[in-house]
């Protein structure tokens, strides 16, 4: 297996999972509010379901070679299309589009796995990179639908796993600069369990986790992994079970990570 077919697999059970969550929802239920502020359930599918038909797109123009980026010209109509369709309609089209892309994904052979690259938003992505990408949308919004149904909803242990390997880049691109300012300089052990890790949250001009404890903690936040991950992606809740003790606060800290 190549290191995209981790991936890509992680994202055919995500979808899977969502569509078992779903598909027997009556109108008014999907038309109910999603954890996605602002957003009900079927605009959180519509959010995919656009997605996965732009990243279709995308990631065919990386097969014939063609290196164009998204521009916003060729965006606008499809999400006004989208917009435009009942909850109903959306869970329908976000179905359709999501397996289309998937389909997609499972049809490039062994030797394009690891030289094809896809031209997508953050850039000419090789294609595992672009997978993760794909699975950081799936698998939070997806959560931001389930546990709008169910609010014991957790992501799966084998997606946090994966989404750890990719969480230095996601805190560094959706940080909010403005608590970045005021909250530097801090160093906050991460203490974390199932599984057991202790990482570093270093808070300065820049910021970054890094796979080692500090040295000089002024801070230290404590909890399971999947609740810690979830806190970066801007999706902790009060009931949520972390602590933060010294010099930072869980308010502080949801207000770093806004989310997306």
């Amino acid at each position: 297996m190549t290191a995209a077919d981790h991936w890509i697999g992680a994202m055919h059970e995500s979808s899977q999972r969502l569509w078992h969550a779903v598909a027997d929802l009556p109108a008014d239920r999907l038309a109910a509010a999603s954890f996605a502020e602002g957003w009900t359930i079927g605009q959180v599918l519509s959010h995919l379901g656009s997605g996965a038909e732009i990243s279709t797109t995308l990631v065919e123009r990386g097969l014939k070679g063609d290196e164009r980026g998204p521009v916003r010209e060729e965006l606008l109509p499809v999400w006004e299309r989208w917009d435009a369709m009942s909850p109903v309609e959306q869970r329908a089209a976000w179905r359709e589009a999501d397996e289309r892309h998937l389909a997609l994904l499972d049809s490039v052979g062994p030797g394009q796995r690891t030289s094809l690259r896809v031209p997508y938003f953050a850039g000419l992505l090789d294609l595992a990179s672009y997978a993760g990408y794909r699975l950081s949308e799936q698998a939070l919004h997806a959560w931001d639908v389930m546990v709008a149904l169910d609010e014991r909803a957790v992501l799966t242990a084998p997606d946090v796993a994966l989404l750890w390997e990719r969480i230095d880049l996601v805190a560094t691109r959706f940080r909010d600069a403005d608590a970045l300012t005021r909250l530097a300089p801090r160093r906050v052990r991460v203490e974390l369990t199932d599984p057991r890790r202790t990482l570093l949250l270093d808070i300065d001009s820049e910021l970054h986790l890094y796979p080692t404890p500090p040295t000089d903690p002024t801070a230290l936040l404590t909890g399971p992994a999947e609740s810690a991950l979830r806190l970066v992606y801007g999706r902790n809740r009060p009931q949520d079970p972390l602590t933060a003790t010294g010099s930072i606060s869980l308010d502080d800290l949801r207000a770093l990570f806004p989310g997306f």
